[in-house]
C-alpha cells in the first residue's frame, strides 16, 4: 500500500514537473487554419455553425499550455499546405498525413494520431466486401478529395494506379463525398477508421466498414518552415499524451459525440 502510494505520488510530481517545463509563449498570437470539413476531426457544429471537433479541442488544450492566442481562419484542403509553407497562417490541421514529399513544403510536428484507412460503405452494401471484390467490377466508384490520403490509398491500394481512374469521383470536401456515398453517388468512401467511427454514430444505421486497413497514416500538425512553434507544440502533446488528454479527446470525438446534441 505505501509503495503504491509513493508510486502515485511520483507521477504526480513527475506531471507537475513536465507541465512546469513547458514553455511560456507570453500570449503570443498564433493564426490557425482548418477546413471544417473532416468529422470528427474539425466541422461546423449542425446545430451553431461553429467549428468544433478533435483537432479544435486538441489545439485550443495546447494553445492554453504555452500561453499562446489563437486566430482560427477557415481554408480549402488544395490551398492549406502552400499557405502554411507561405507564412500566410503559423499552424494548419486537417487529417494531415506526415509524408516525406510534404515534410519538403512545411514543418511538422510530433504524429498526434495514428490511423489506418478503411472502406466505409453504406449499411445495405452487400455486393463487395474487400478491396478485391470492390476493384473487379468496373461499375463501382470511389469518392474521394483531390490530394488526400484518401485519394492515394484509392488510387494506389484499390484500383490501378492511374490517378486519372474515371471510377474516383473527386469532390471539394471530405464531407461531400461521404453525402455521396450516403445517396448512392458512389459506392465507396475510404478513410480512417475513427473517422469511419465519427460518421457511422452521427448517422446510425447509415454506415457501415468492411474488409481489412488498406494502409497507416500518422496525423501531424503542420507549421511554416523553420517554424519556432514545433518544439513547444511537441512538447505540449508529449504532456497531453501522458496525462491521458489525447485519448479523452479520442473517447469523446470517436465514440460520445453524436450531431445536435
Amino acid at each position: 500500500m505505501i509503495r503504491t502510494l509513493i508510486a502515485a505520488a511520483v507521477l504526480v510530481l513527475s506531471a507537475a514537473i513536465a507541465f512546469a517545463e513547458l514553455p511560456d509563449l507570453g500570449g503570443r498570437s498564433v493564426k490557425a487554419v482548418t477546413e471544417n470539413a473532416y468529422v470528427p476531426l474539425n466541422f461546423a457544429d449542425p446545430a451553431t455553425g461553429e467549428g468544433i471537433g478533435w483537432e479544435y479541442d486538441a489545439f485550443n488544450e495546447i494553445a492554453k499550455r504555452l500561453n499562446i492566442e489563437l486566430d482560427w481562419h477557415l481554408s480549402s484542403w488544395d490551398t492549406m499546405i502552400q499557405a502554411v509553407r507561405e507564412g500566410q497562417f503559423d499552424v494548419g490541421m486537417d487529417g494531415i498525413t506526415i509524408t516525406d514529399e510534404r515534410k519538403e513544403q512545411v514543418d511538422f510536428s510530433e504524429p498526434y494520431m495514428v490511423s489506418e484507412q478503411f472502406m466505409l460503405v453504406r449499411a445495405d452494401e452487400e455486393r463487395f466486401t474487400n478491396a478485391e471484390t470492390f476493384a473487379a467490377d468496373e461499375n463501382f466508384l470511389v469518392g474521394a478529395q483531390a490530394g488526400t490520403t484518401n485519394f492515394y490509398t484509392a488510387v494506389y491500394n484499390v484500383l490501378d494506379g492511374d490517378e486519372a481512374n474515371p471510377r474516383i469521383k473527386l469532390f471539394e470536401t471530405f464531407g461531400a463525398s461521404v453525402q455521396a456515398l450516403k445517396t448512392g453517388d458512389v459506392d465507396l468512401v475510404l478513410m480512417d477508421k475513427t473517422s469511419a467511427a465519427g460518421y457511422i454514430g452521427a448517422s446510425p444505421g447509415a454506415f457501415k466498414i468492411v474488409g481489412d486497413p488498406l494502409g497507416t497514416e500518422e496525423f501531424g500538425f503542420i507549421f511554416t518552415p523553420g517554424s519556432d512553434l514545433v518544439g513547444p507544440v511537441n512538447a505540449a502533446l508529449a504532456e497531453m499524451r501522458a496525462d491521458g488528454t489525447l485519448e479523452a479527446l479520442n473517447q469523446k470525438w470517436f465514440f460520445e459525440y453524436q450531431a445536435g446534441q
